[in-house]
């Protein structure tokens, strides 16, 4: 009986510190979202920077 009485209390330790908001999870996602859009703005610039060089070196 004292064991579950353990089991008992941990699990309901566990279930109160897992808990996550919605809130926490749109906000984080969100961030996410900003941080790949200015990844692949800075990968794109890049590309078309390595294009505009290469057509530049190939016309000279």
């Amino acid at each position: 009986m004292s064991t579950h009485y353990k089991l008992d209390d941990q699990a309901q330790k566990f279930n109160s510190q897992s808990k996550v908001k919605l809130t926490d999870l749109l906000s984080r996602i969100n961030k996410e979202k900003k941080i790949e859009r200015k990844r692949n703005l800075a990968l794109s610039v890049a590309a078309v920077s390595a294009v505009a060089v290469f057509g530049i070196i190939l016309t000279l």
